[in-house]
């Protein structure tokens, strides 16, 4: 049986057991949104979440609750829902608006400094902006709290591609996030519901290339993603412990105040 690393699944026994082994937090992030008839809705966040587990069961870690509440239905992504998904009855949607998710990133980065983690890894399986969003707001906020903060999104540790494709290897519920998801999920991912060849539709937002899902090549991604993971959990540590940060962020109030004079300005409304 496989050791535990999820958070809210943990005695206290053995989340102090795993701080004092490497104090590294992964937080994760996605949604639940349309990703064709064949996956579950929540894909987004089960992959992240699913692959800071696997990194924290290899290297060391405790992996926070998934927030599956992010960004849609506004900006580029109302354009995106339009298109790809066309007017349904319910597109069953987690969604908030940017300066709510963002906000609630912050409270959570405050948590993991206030708790005493010395690196925090904030990984989002959800595409499009937010994810460079999610890095200026890392930005802004190191230089404010003692925990060394990374952000990224999956497919950014992805270093061996699909097929060797390279390392910016993402889709919306095509070959890559179905061979992730029946990598990771494999319950979650019912190849039966796919529409007949050639019946490419909307589809509830189905991938283009959804037929080269495989889910061995999806154990090779995560297998090399869990390994790029480790690395940069490893590297948090060292970085900790070699500048000894002083500060951080210990209250509700401190929370507000940072958001209004430091990062609200520089990022406006998002």
């Amino acid at each position: 049986m496989s050791r535990e690393v999820r958070w809210e699944r943990m005695f206290p026994d053995q989340l102090e057991a795993a701080f004092a082994e490497a104090p590294l937090l992964y937080l994760t992030y996605g949604l639940c949104e349309p990703h064709g008839p064949h996956n579950a809705l929540g894909l987004d966040a089960l992959k992240a979440h699913a692959l800071a587990c696997a990194a924290a069961r290899a290297h060391g870690g405790i992996v926070a609750p998934p927030d599956y509440w992010h960004i849609h239905e506004l900006g580029q992504y109302a354009v995106w829902l339009a298109d790809k998904v066309g007017d349904v009855p319910r597109g069953w949607m987690s969604a908030l608006p940017p300066w709510q998710h963002f906000k609630n990133v912050l409270y959570q980065i405050r948590t993991a400094d206030n708790l005493g983690f010395h690196g925090a890894i904030l990984l989002t399986g959800h595409y499009g902006a937010n994810w460079n969003d999610l890095k200026t707001l890392v930005d802004l906020v190191q230089p404010h709290v003692g925990v060394r903060l990374f952000a990224l999104p999956d497919f950014e540790a992805n270093e061996g591609g699909f097929f060797g494709t390279g390392t910016d290897d993402r889709d919306h519920a095509g070959k890559v996030e179905t061979s992730q998801l029946l990598a990771l999920e494999p319950g979650l991912v019912d190849l039966s519901r796919l529409p007949p060849p050639g019946d490419r539709g909307r589809n509830f937002a189905l991938g283009q290339d959804w037929e080269l899902s495989n889910r061995r090549v999806g154990e090779r991604m995560v297998a090399g993603q869990v390994a790029w993971l480790g690395r940069k959990g490893d590297a948090l540590l060292a970085d900790y412990e070699r500048e000894k940060p002083a500060v951080r962020l210990r209250t509700f109030e401190d929370v507000e105040v940072l958001w209004d004079r430091v990062v609200a300005p520089a990022i406006g409304s998002l």
